[in-house]
């Protein structure tokens, strides 16, 4: 995290959640696995993340339950701690202190040593590791090319054709090498190992393709072909779970196309689940009966993204390339894909080298009932095959589908693209320019009204330039499109070309319209590092600054424009109004790396009580990915401090899944619990003085309280209830029993009749009585007179 006074950058999603293997809790309730800076817990049965154990200042790199407390999980990171967890709270309860900066491994001539590290007991919550002792050298980095076996009693680690083991009683470690390439001309080289829990047995995994089991007689390591005691799970490229049964080598079961190659395999301590990590950045759940139960997806992080960041303006959801083939639609609020959107809709190969169709564009309209895709694929020693698909939104289904197909829309490859909206609020028009000197209008028909198509209107050019970039105007009254070193305006009611400004001597490479009250200005950046202000009115240019510009965007709720700046291999920002150059909030060094994708995205409630620096943020937030495809965006300290205590507060009943028909019903439980609770409050007594401490005593986790010695007193000392509290109660209840009765009385004594007048006003003259007196009379009302009558008689 990076502070600029009161804004702060953050993570807001996109971590993998596949760098590390995931665990599994001993009751397979919950799954925990290490993303980016923090840890996530997710529940098994929901795929809803229950607890953000936020903490690390840096790549968490490893996440382990702690043996000797099933409800607590250790977590390591690049920042040199080592931090426990209470993980069904979300609380941290102590940080190991290293001094190193890879916790668990340390640097050394460029090889990777493993250390074994002796976590002190104390009672503070910083405490500071210092013994530490050198177990293997030269060791892999890869996390997947060690593991424990036999319960601990020995460690294997596996780097390049070498395979050794460490015995901790004896202190001794063995080493096993194999050769380059075997008979059948296959690759040796180690990828992966697995231990068995229960045995001297080793399953190792080669870049072949093969799996080879490895048992220890009389401390060498012998290949042998059978697994003892249990099965053994694999997977690999080809995106399919393969299950090894015991004496039954015949025999497999095989779960297919679980969408995209395994990385990582974990399995519960009891042995119910399976999880399996993907490289698309995904957890897939999976019964022992190798049927799948659950998917928890993060965002997809491919090789590179080819679309620009876009917000879907109906969800709000963020959307960019997926899997291969598809788009993602990204909840920002929920850190969670909503959906795949198949957009090539051909079936993905996985064959290296193959050439195959990816969606490089997308663009919306303004109210979000249309979409457009290009998606393009390059054989080799051909001409590109290019594909343009108009989609309409379904209000049925809640998705997009597919309205028109556009074979070979242009000659050559498409750079840009963007949506025009007309006046009476129906989307009319679509621009795309290309690299084969023309910029296209594409238009659906009004009069169609079942059914309808979009299909070419207007084809323009310039002096046989190639267009590099296009933009509407607010209103969707101007088109700018540059032409290297040109931009032409033009009138799209007519197709008129309204003017030219150039910029010479170099390329335009972005542009964008100014919006509300700076709807005048037309900026543009260029290849010669220059950002540069146009007043339309004028057809001048209004002002410049030389400055390396990677990104230029406007915020379409203000009229702020956001430029990223690379300066020294970081990228700084600033936010500013096209109508004065001076700059609303300059931020530097946001990240490492140059910012090429960026999007705007409208707010659900404006901010409040911002500084003055941080106005900017008031009515969109700004969310941008690094170049290790990380999902930063820009927020407020006392923003992030909601969001933080918010976050305790979650709680998810995982043993319902989260459908709609779930929410709605669940609304109707609420409203029935809230009512049962009222009625039953309203029945019961009070409840003594210290029902606040038997609260906190209840609610508190068990390995938190005090000793049980200390707790029963203090609970004794809740229930107990004062003498003068008691005294007090029982003159309240008889007062009140006195007055019910002389109620009932009065009610069942009929009334007198009238009186004549002067016995009325002899009565009314007579005094009336007092508080005092009429306590004083109920009191002697009550006392019992019987012995006054036995007296009398004896």
């Amino acid at each position: 995290m990076v502070e600029h006074g009161d804004i702060r950058v953050v993570h807001r999603g996109g971590s993998k959640i596949n760098s590390r293997e995931p665990v599994v809790t001993n009751d397979s309730r919950f799954l925990l696995c290490a993303s980016g800076e923090r840890v996530k817990v997710f529940s098994t049965s929901t795929e809803e993340c229950v607890h953000d154990l936020r903490g690390h200042t840096d790549l968490v790199t490893g996440v382990l339950l702690r043996p000797t407390n099933h409800l607590q999980v250790y977590s390591c990171s690049v920042d040199g701690t080592v931090r426990l967890w209470d993980f069904t709270d979300g609380i941290l309860i102590k940080v190991h202190w290293l001094m190193f900066d890879i916790v668990c491994m340390c640097v050394c001539a460029e090889l990777f040593q493993l250390v074994a590290v002796h976590l002190p007991q104390s009672g503070d919550q910083l405490v500071e590791a210092q013994e530490l002792s050198a177990v293997l050298s030269n060791v892999s980095s890869n996390p997947a090319a060690t593991g424990f076996g036999r319960g601990g009693e020995y460690i294997a680690s596996a780097k390049g054709l070498h395979l050794e083991v460490y015995f901790f009683k004896k202190q001794k470690s063995y080493r096993f090498s194999l050769k380059e390439d075997n008979k059948k001309g296959g690759k040796n080289t180690l990828m992966c190992i697995a231990c068995h829990p229960k045995d001297d047995c080793i399953a190792t995994g080669h870049e072949d393709g093969k799996i080879r089991l490895c048992r220890f007689t009389h401390h060498c390591v012998t290949p042998l072909f059978i697994f003892p005691g249990t099965n053994l799970l694999s997977g690999g490229l080809e995106s399919v779970l393969v299950q090894w049964r015991y004496n039954q080598e015949s025999e497999r079961d095989f779960l297919p196309r679980l969408g995209s190659a395994i990385t990582h395999i974990a399995v519960s301590p009891d042995g119910t689940l399976f999880c399996t990590s993907h490289s698309d950045n995904k957890i897939t759940i999976i019964q022992s009966c190798v049927k799948v139960s659950a998917v928890i997806q993060g965002l997809v992080n491919g090789e590179s993204v080819r679309t620009d960041l876009m917000v879907d303006p109906r969800s709000k959801s963020l959307v960019l390339n997926g899997k291969p083939g598809h788009l993602q639609f990204y909840s920002l609020q929920r850190d969670k894909l909503l959906y795949n959107l198949d957009i090539v809709q051909q079936e993905y190969i996985h064959e290296l080298g193959l050439q195959q169709f990816e969606v490089v564009k997308v663009a919306f309209d303004a109210p979000g009932n249309w979409m457009a895709t290009v998606e393009e694929r390059k054989p080799k020693a051909a001409e590109p095959e290019i594909n343009l698909k108009l989609w309409a939104f379904d209000e049925q289904t809640q998705s997009f589908v597919l309205n028109t197909t556009v074979s070979a829309p242009h000659e050559a490859q498409i750079t840009s693209m963007c949506f025009s909206q007309a006046a009476d609020g129906q989307t009319s028009m679509l621009v795309s320019a290309s690299e084969d000197g023309h910029f296209k209008a594409w238009q659906l028909p009004r009069s169609a009204y079942e059914g309808p198509s979009w299909s070419c209107d207007f084809v323009g050019d310039y002096r046989g330039l190639a267009p590099q970039c296009c933009c509407f105007s607010a209103d969707g009254s101007l088109l700018a499109v540059s032409f290297q070193e040109v931009v032409t305006v033009w009138s799209p009611a007519s197709w008129e070309l309204l003017t030219t400004l150039s910029q010479p001597p170099k390329a335009i490479r972005d542009l964008c319209f100014g919006r509300l009250g700076c709807s005048k200005y037309l900026m543009g950046t260029t290849a010669s590092n220059l950002l540069c202000c146009w007043n339309l009115l004028t057809c001048s240019l209004e002002w410049s600054t030389s400055m390396d510009v990677s990104l230029l965007l406007s915020d379409p709720l203000t009229e702020n424009m956001a430029a990223f700046c690379c300066q020294a291999e970081s990228t700084d920002l600033f936010v500013f109004k096209p109508s004065e150059p001076r700059p609303v909030a300059s931020l530097k060094a946001v990240c490492s790396g140059k910012v090429t994708r960026a999007v705007f995205a409208p707010r659900e409630e404006m901010l409040e009580s911002c500084e003055e620096s941080s106005q900017w943020l008031n009515r969109s937030q700004l969310y941008f990915l690094t170049q290790h495809m990380d999902l930063m965006t820009f927020t407020t300290k006392a923003e992030e401090d909601r969001l933080a205590a918010s976050s305790k507060q979650l709680f998810i009943d995982d043993s319902v899944a989260m459908t709609p028909f779930y929410l709605l019903l669940g609304k109707h439980r609420k409203q029935e619990n809230q009512d049962s609770l009222t009625r039953l409050s309203a029945e019961l007594m009070p409840l003594p003085r210290g029902s606040l401490a038997i609260k906190e005593l209840l609610q508190s986790p068990a390995h938190v309280l005090p000793s049980t010695s200390v707790l029963c007193s203090m609970f004794v000392e809740s229930l107990l209830v004062s003498v003068e509290s008691k005294h007090a109660e029982e003159e309240m209840e008889s007062e009140k029993e006195e007055e019910d009765s002389e109620g009932e009385m009065e009610s069942r004594t009929p009334r007198p009749e009238p009186a004549s007048p002067g016995l009325q006003s002899a009565e009314s003259a007579a005094p009336a009585l007092t508080k005092a007196q009429l306590k004083e009379l109920r009191r002697v009302k009550k006392l019992d007179h019987g012995w006054l009558a036995d007296l009398l008689l004896s």
